[in-house]
């Protein structure tokens, strides 16, 4: 495995804050021409997600560890982004909530637990599970994609690592393989950047795809904060053209900017 190799940085103590700093940021760099590589696989990803919550199915991540973690953050912005219902993407990590904040024990270990996890939330045909996993042999994560694939469920995948256990077994594994790692096999660091850079993709696509944004603005965002009802009344400002009190007012009465936007025209 690519992320288990050597680290090209050597005496990592003896090194001064600048040097370390310079050389996290450096392998950094290669991770956006990697991800790139992997286009072709993230389209096809994008497009069958597309497909299937079109027909009212759901998203799914399952992962472990950092990789758990990514998809719980991912899924979790989705409903204040683009307003979607907050069961719509689904992020499920082993060892359960416990492990968001804390590792648990063995837990990415259990072929059988994603599964059972994935059951409690009903996942159906019509729904797409994306497993996401550095190394590319989580048990976790392969047993979960396993169990859906018998099942006829769409299965997807985020690896870092070449000819993996998991992608074998996703429908439409995107591969990004990130090499080594700058503390050998700390695959939060390079991994994980390469992660969440395709989860971005992702949902973002989809989202657009599915009409949840107009223009290059989040109109159907949730209004939860000053800050975001602030950047509400600047949409509606610039898309209607008109100032800031009538905006305001519009957005309140409205409370949408969608619904806002298209009151006013």
């Amino acid at each position: 495995m690519t992320t288990e190799s050597p680290s090209n940085f050597h005496d990592l103590e003896t090194l001064s804050t600048r040097e370390l700093l310079a050389g996290i940021n450096s392998v950094d760099q290669t991770v956006p021409q990697v991800v790139a590589g992997a286009l072709p696989q993230i389209e096809a990803l994008v497009e069958a997600t597309v497909a299937r919550l079109q027909r009212g199915g759901r998203l799914f991540y399952i992962g472990a560890g950092t990789s758990g973690r990514l998809g719980i953050l991912d899924a979790s912005e989705c409903p204040p982004t683009f307003g979607v219902p907050a069961g719509l993407v689904v992020g499920l990590i082993a060892g359960g909530d416990t492990a968001i904040r804390q590792a648990v024990e063995n837990a990415e270990d259990d072929p059988r637990q994603a599964w059972l996890d994935l059951q409690a939330h009903h996942i159906t045909a019509d729904d797409m599970l994306v497993g996401i996993a550095a190394s590319g042999r989580t048990p976790y994560v392969i047993g979960g994609l396993e169990q859906a694939r018998l099942r006829g469920i769409a299965t997807g995948c985020i690896v870092c690592n070449p000819a993996s256990a998991v992608a074998a077994v996703a429908d439409f594994p995107v591969e990004v393989v990130t090499g080594p790692e700058f503390v050998t096999g700390s695959t939060r660091l390079k991994a994980g950047t390469a992660q969440k850079l395709v989860l971005n993709m992702l949902t973002t696509a989809t989202m657009i795809r599915l009409g949840r944004v107009k223009g290059n603005k989040m109109v159907d965002m949730q209004l939860s904060n000053h800050k975001l009802v602030d950047r509400g009344e600047k949409m509606i400002m610039d898309e209607l053209g008109i100032p800031q009190a009538e905006a305001a007012a519009l957005l309140q009465q409205h409370g949408s900017v969608r619904a806002a936007i298209e009151a006013g025209q």
